[in-house]
């Protein structure tokens, strides 16, 4: 009997364990290149986020409204998660006209947003200048309590990639994130309504602390337009919102 209530309690903590969720952002940038396509240089692109199992996480990035069937690694993730060419809080345009650095955030959730276990996760990049598959590839990375930066090696159609994560606390059970809202009252001005709001982080999609809160007022009027995230924190957890100001 002895024996079983050890193995039965270190079960029990070993599940508990895993559930650890942190809280953080992760930021992406590469600089695109072209893969000797018909239509380059105008190209479409995709980045997203795929756990260890292969399994479709979240989309960062898809500037590919018109031709993004020919994103055909991104669609056939997508699809079989049941949600093709799903875009939720990712950056989104048609197709681009040039090259250029393409940078995307991620804020540890996955798209349906509920907050996503530590562990082992990827980064897929997908690019395309013709009517068929192009380049593609992934790269690793740990999401936890510990921060990670990684500059891999330049791949075909992607160069100078950064991935970047920034933990910013742990949450041992999963917060909804319904229970948060953030509302826009316009000029910059927000509002954050929720239950046990203790502070609020204003953040660039670099990573950097812009201004601190401890009411639910959120005043950013002085900053240029562009994705803010708000780093809520409740008691002993972290959400993260991203906005978007105009």
């Amino acid at each position: 009997m002895k024996i079983f209530i050890t193995i039965l309690v270190f079960f029990l903590f070993s599940g508990i364990a895993t559930m650890a969720q942190t809280a953080g952002l992760l930021t992406v940038s590469t600089t695109t290149s072209s893969t000797g396509g018909n239509f380059a240089p105008r190209n479409i692109v995709a980045i997203w986020v795929e756990n260890e199992q292969g399994e479709f996480v979240k989309t960062l990035l898809a500037y590919a409204q018109a031709r993004k069937t020919h994103l055909n690694t991104w669609q056939a993730i997508t699809t079989a998660a049941g949600t093709a060419f799903n875009t939720t809080d990712a950056v989104t345009g048609a197709t681009r006209s040039s090259h250029g650095t393409r940078e995307c955030t991620w804020d540890a959730t996955d798209y349906n947003g509920n907050a996503v276990a530590d562990g082992a996760y990827f980064v897929w990049m997908e690019l395309t200048d013709k009517n068929a598959t192009g380049n593609y590839s992934s790269f690793e990375f740990t999401k936890g309590e510990n921060p990670e930066n990684l500059t891999p090696q330049n791949v075909p159609s992607f160069a100078s990639i950064d991935i970047n994560w920034q933990p910013t606390g742990v949450s041992v059970f999963e917060v909804s994130k319904n229970t948060i809202k953030v509302l826009s009252k316009g000029n910059g001005n927000y509002t954050v309504n929720g239950d046990n709001i203790k502070e609020i982080e204003v953040m660039s999609i670099a990573g950097k602390v812009i201004s601190k809160s401890t009411t639910q007022y959120i005043n950013i009027s002085s900053q240029p337009s562009g994705i803010y995230l708000l780093v809520i924190k409740t008691g002993s957890t972290r959400v993260i919102k991203k906005i978007y100001k105009n």
